[in-house]
């Protein structure tokens, strides 16, 4: 199974960002999907998961509100829209997919088992 995240960059506070992230190997459309992210000497956190529908959605506290994740079964993709972005956001950031088929997806790391490489976002002030 791979994942390739895309679409980091450096961009001004209050702009926008969005990241893909394109899987093979796995039924896609099959699974929850996750976005975590990790700023230097910080531990990785949560921040946004899909269900395998899509039809539920979850974010962390620190986003709701400003980012949206979405997925595109047909292209075995999953998206991160990030806008209003924050220099807090500054961050890697890691798409991951769940490791049980049929689940709503958590905001819990070790329920991932597959993860992209991650794409680096830099929010300057």
């Amino acid at each position: 199974v791979q994942l390739q995240a895309c679409g980091g960059g450096l961009v001004q506070a209050g702009g926008s960002l969005r990241l893909s992230c394109a899987t093979s190997g796995r039924t896609f459309s099959r699974y929850a999907m996750g976005w975590f992210r990790q700023a230097p000497g910080k531990e990785r956190e949560f921040v946004a998961a899909i269900s395998w529908t899509g039809g539920n959605t979850y974010y962390a506290d620190s986003v709701k509100g400003r980012f949206t994740i979405s997925r595109d079964n047909a292209k075995n993709t999953v998206y991160l829209q990030m806008d209003s972005l924050k220099p807090e956001d500054t961050a890697v950031y890691y798409c991951a997919t769940y490791s049980t088929p049929f689940s709503t997806g958590n905001p819990y790391p070790g329920g991932y088992d597959y993860w992209g490489q991650g794409t680096l976002v830099t929010v300057s002030s």
